[in-house]
């Protein structure tokens, strides 16, 4: 996947509230779980989208510097801002900053740490399709009740119209900006300003990992989340094309003799594959975001560069790997012979036990021919469950 040349999209994250209904000790973007702290988690849930974006982080003015060290170790580019006495200061504080090129504007808070990035592609899509703003939701499920100052119920209100709104909610630039430049109440989220400011804003389907953590509760359940041994499984593919030039690197290993596969870096479909499953499963987007191919650095790279690399983001995300299994599908090379001698490489390299098997499709299709071959790779992956803690981050072993 090629990068984006401009970006054209900001994300701003808000962390610049107290959490008092928490009760930590610490603001609330800044509470751990799982061994790093929700700001962390909802930052890595930005770089995992598939569009680059600017990311605009807002915490309390005493707080930037310390901000800054927690991030930019995962993003460097970052763009830490010190919020305002309100939300609505904050956000506006972080729209200050917008770089010049900017079209589309993505305000998210810090609470909701688990937010698929996904969620985040989602909204850019919907705006892109209809020129609106867009936020996402889910229905509500509870019985709603309308009652008076002394609690009495006045109405059974209808469910079928209502909808539980999360973010990252996201507009059109100017939408946003003229929203926060004419407002003059405070709104409980950036939707009720666009809408009063004229603007349309629409709903697309939610997540419900962007649930909001609020109360101990909401934080025990992201516990239960991220540090109850829970696995989580992805699948990653890749494809490439024999193309005749140079040498032929598979699942880690050089094979004299073949023809090479086509691509950026040295085209080992099984590395790839593995790549784009690890990521997957530990929501931090794919290799093409991960690692783009206007980046020289990777330009003819082995697998075992990506695999390295990918290994350090899990780390960095509170992740450790589980296990890799990968089904490789080609006539050619003949790989069965040098199978095990791939899994001690492999498994080495990730720290964690890779297995691979090898087929054919009889004749059939793209690697029937013997054009090139497909890799399928599924990726399981844990939390970093009782690792110690530098700063709110998984140490490092140095």
């Amino acid at each position: 996947m090629s990068i984006e040349p401009v970006v054209r999209i900001a994300v701003v994250v808000v962390g610049a509230g107290s959490g008092t209904r928490l009760g930590g000790a610490v603001p609330k973007a800044f509470v751990a779980a799982g061994g790093l702290t929700l700001l962390e988690h909802a930052v890595h849930s930005v770089i995992g989208m598939s569009h680059r974006a600017q990311l605009i982080v807002v915490v309390p003015d005493e707080l930037t510097d310390r901000t800054t060290e927690l991030i930019v170790p995962i993003a460097p580019e970052v763009v830490v801002v010190a919020g305002g006495a309100s939300r609505q200061a904050s956000v506006a504080a972080g729209l200050d900053v917008l770089d010049d090129a900017v079209e589309i504007v993505l305000v998210h808070d810090a609470a909701r740490a688990f937010t698929p990035s996904g969620l985040f592609d989602a909204v850019v899509s919907a705006i892109d399709a209809s020129g609106d703003g867009v936020v996402p939701g889910l229905p509500v499920s509870d019985t709603v009740k309308r009652t008076d100052a002394d609690a009495r119920i006045t109405e059974t209100v209808d469910r079928s119209e209502l909808v539980a709104v999360q973010t990252p909610q996201g507009f059109p630039r100017e939408h946003i900006v003229e929203a926060y430049r004419v407002a003059v109440d405070e709104a409980t989220d950036d939707a009720a300003l666009v809408a009063a400011a004229g603007h349309a804003v629409r709903i697309i389907k939610g997540d419900a990992l962007a649930f909001k953590i609020t109360t101990p509760a909401d934080l025990h359940r992201a516990e239960q989340l991220l540090g109850g041994g829970m696995p989580r499984i992805g699948v990653g593919t890749d494809t490439h094309a024999f193309d005749g030039d140079g040498e032929l690197w598979l699942a880690g290993l050089y094979w004299p003799g073949e023809p090479a596969l086509a691509g950026h870096s040295d085209g080992d479909a099984v590395a790839h594959a593995m790549v784009d499953a690890l990521l997957s499963a530990a929501g931090l987007g794919d290799i093409g975001g991960a690692f783009g191919t206007d980046d020289p650095g990777f330009a003819g790279a082995h697998g075992d560069v990506f695999l390295l690399a990918t290994a350090e983001l899990l780390r960095n995300a509170g992740f450790r790997v589980g296990n890799v299994s990968v089904q490789l599908i080609g006539n050619r090379p003949r790989f069965s012979a040098r199978r095990v001698e791939a899994e001690r490489l492999l498994t080495g390299i990730l720290g964690a036990p890779v297995s691979i098997s090898a087929t054919t499709t009889d004749g059939l299709g793209f690697t029937g021919r013997g054009e090139g071959v497909t890799a399928i790779a599924t990726a399981v992956v844990m939390p970093a469950n009782g690792a110690d803690t530098m700063g709110g981050r998984p140490a490092r072993a140095e």
